[in-house]
């Protein structure tokens, strides 16, 4: 049997500020991991690539708000912080709108 990935656990790390951000930017990851699951079988961050994370942002939220679209976009720059990746700027100039 596989275990589920823990976004908590995979967080824990840069989580920073009150314990209400915290818990949104980890409800925001596992809606973010939801839907990269369910688009592209890729089951948490690590897997991830650019152009999932660019999909998530601009397709799957295009119908939210800019405010959602921000917050969304500051839990993506935690996970990309947490795996180390130097792209968070692109992620920010890409989705810009």
């Amino acid at each position: 049997m596989i275990k589920p990935f823990d976004m908590a656990l995979f967080l824990s790390g840069v989580l920073t500020g009150s314990k209400v951000t915290q818990q949104r930017h980890l409800h925001q990851a596992r809606i973010m991991q939801a839907a990269i699951q369910q688009r592209w079988q890729r089951d948490n961050p690590w897997t991830w690539q650019l152009k999932h994370v660019r999909w998530f942002l601009t397709q799957h939220m295009k119908d939210h708000s800019d405010t959602t679209r921000y917050y969304y976009r500051l839990t993506t720059l935690l996970i990309w912080k947490r795996l180390g990746n130097d792209r968070a700027r692109l992620i920010q100039r890409s989705t810009r709108g």
